[in-house]
């Protein structure tokens, strides 16, 4: 039994050996990059391109404006997909899946088809003063529509995390349904909410082939440097991305930290 033993503990070794050098390979691909940046970045001439501060609070600004509006459009819509069943919730799934499998150009090419001033529903909204092109709603509708599909697949995610059994004790208690859930649901969820918000909140700010197409002015962060990067060169993008990591990674990374530790124990 030892003399058959040993080549099974010999062959568990080496896979366990594998395994762990395929992580490492996959850790190094992830993060090259960002060691490259730092290695390339010429820290004894860090300067902000002109306008650059500007692209930083137009990203910032509108998205703290599309938070809230994600929030209150993808809760409700993230709830009934986690706790309906009927026929053709399918296809529900499929709808809400299109706006990630659809390449951000694309997208941005089709909201200028059904919000650009030649199209009806653009046209309405024109009437109104409203201008979903090149313009500070057209910016925040991009934003809106890049992020939210992103917070609702973690809210829907979620809100299935939380034990049913829980709310229907909640019920029998005497409790509202929507006592149930701002007592009992949302507590349980939090952590997946807040993680999805951090995500929205990411998406928010990167997006970009989106409001390259829909909304190239104001110019947010992305497109600014897309800018410096055609106008200037790759040393003037260095910067503005380094202003931007730090803007944008604080907050998901802290919170993906945070459900860590919290899963953990």
């Amino acid at each position: 039994m030892r003399a058959d033993a040993a080549p099974g503990a010999q062959r568990s070794r080496w896979r366990g050996v594998a395994v762990w050098g395929a992580g490492v390979l996959a850790l190094v691909f992830l993060v090259a990059p960002f060691v490259t940046l730092a290695a390339f970045t010429r820290w004894d001439h860090l300067a902000l391109a002109p306008g650059d501060l500007g692209a930083v609070g137009v990203s910032l600004l509108y998205s703290l404006i599309a938070l809230p509006l994600v929030i209150a459009l993808g809760t409700p819509l993230a709830w009934w997909l986690a706790r309906s069943t009927f026929r053709g919730k399918g296809l529900i799934d499929a709808l809400v899946l299109l706006p990630l499998l659809t390449p951000p150009l694309a997208l941005g090419l089709l909201l200028t088809s059904l919000y650009g001033p030649y199209s009806p529903v653009g046209a309405v909204f024109e009437r109104f003063g409203v201008m979903l092109t090149n313009s500070a709603p057209a910016f925040l509708l991009a934003q809106v529509y890049g992020a939210m599909p992103y917070y609702v697949i973690s809210a829907r995610a979620a809100f299935e995390g939380v034990p049913r059994e829980l709310e229907q004790i909640a019920l029998t208690l005497g409790k509202s349904p929507w006592q149930v859930f701002l007592r009992v649901t949302l507590p349980l969820a939090r952590l997946g909410l807040s993680a999805g918000l951090a995500l929205a909140w990411v998406r928010a700010l990167g997006e970009f082939g989106i409001v390259l197409i829909v909304a190239y002015y104001p110019q947010g962060m992305p497109v600014k440097l897309w800018v410096n990067l055609q106008d200037i060169g790759l040393s003037a993008v260095y910067p503005l991305l380094w202003l931007f990591l730090l803007v944008a990674l604080p907050l998901p990374l802290w919170l993906g930290l945070r459900a860590r530790r919290r899963l953990a124990f």
